[in-house]
Order: structure tokens, then C-alpha cells, then sequence
């Protein structure tokens, strides 16, 4: 994608964390996400890249993504990626499905003991 392209897609504005590896290097080091789109995103951390880099960033609900560090100042670095994601898939709930309540936080069972013939005699 051409510069001029890449300034018009919607970028969410969001806070992530993110694992960013350097080309086949095993070791990756932690960014945080600050804004994400389909076509890339803008990191901030200690990640030592250099513009035109090739990287891997793992992101939540998505798994690894190639891509091409295409900026960098001080801490923070834009990464075009080489291939589309949807970015509402990484800001979804892991799992994905409704969460029930933890059994703490439920309200208590009502109507068990409405019949008072049913209570014990103490």
C-alpha cells in the first residue's frame, strides 16, 4: 500500500499489548498497541527496531501477523502489515463467547423457601 492509502484507513484507538519478534529471531520483546487498523498499527515500547525491518507481532484473538516496520521516533514505530486482519477481532473478548458471572458476584436464589409450611421448626 502507498502512503496515501494507508492515511485513509479507520485506525482504532485502543490499549493493547503486544509481542513483537524480529524477523526469525526466537525472542520477541513486549509493546503496547496504541492504535490498529487493517492495514497496520503504531507500537510504543523498547522493541529497537529500524524502519524497513521485517517483524512479527502477536496479537490478541489473532496470532502472529508479518509485517514491515515502516516508521520509527523515540519509542514509538508504525508497522505496515503484509497482509489485511480485521482489528475488531483483536479488541473482542479471548474466547469470544458470553462470560457467566462469578458465582460471588451471582444474586442469591429467591422463591426456594416462599412456602412457610416447608420451613424447619427450630
Amino acid at each position: 500500500m502507498s502512503g496515501v492509502d494507508t492515511r485513509n484507513l479507520s485506525r482504532d484507538s485502543l490499549f493493547l499489548m503486544a509481542q513483537v519478534r524480529h524477523g526469525d529471531s526466537p525472542t520477541s520483546s513486549r509493546v503496547k498497541v496504541r492504535n490498529l487498523s487493517s492495514g497496520g498499527m503504531m507500537a510504543e515500547g523498547d522493541a529497537s527496531v529500524v524502519r524497513g525491518a521485517n517483524v512479527s507481532v502477536e496479537l490478541k484473538n489473532i496470532g502472529w501477523v508479518e509485517g514491515v516496520v515502516a516508521w520509527v521516533q523515540d519509542e514509538r514505530f508504525g508497522i505496515a502489515f503484509a497482509k489485511e486482519i480485521d482489528p475488531q477481532v483483536a479488541r473482542s473478548k479471548v474466547g469470544g463467547g458470553e462470560s457467566v458471572a462469578p458465582r460471588y458476584t451471582r444474586t442469591g436464589v429467591t422463591g426456594i423457601y416462599d412456602d412457610p409450611s416447608r420451613l424447619r421448626n427450630i
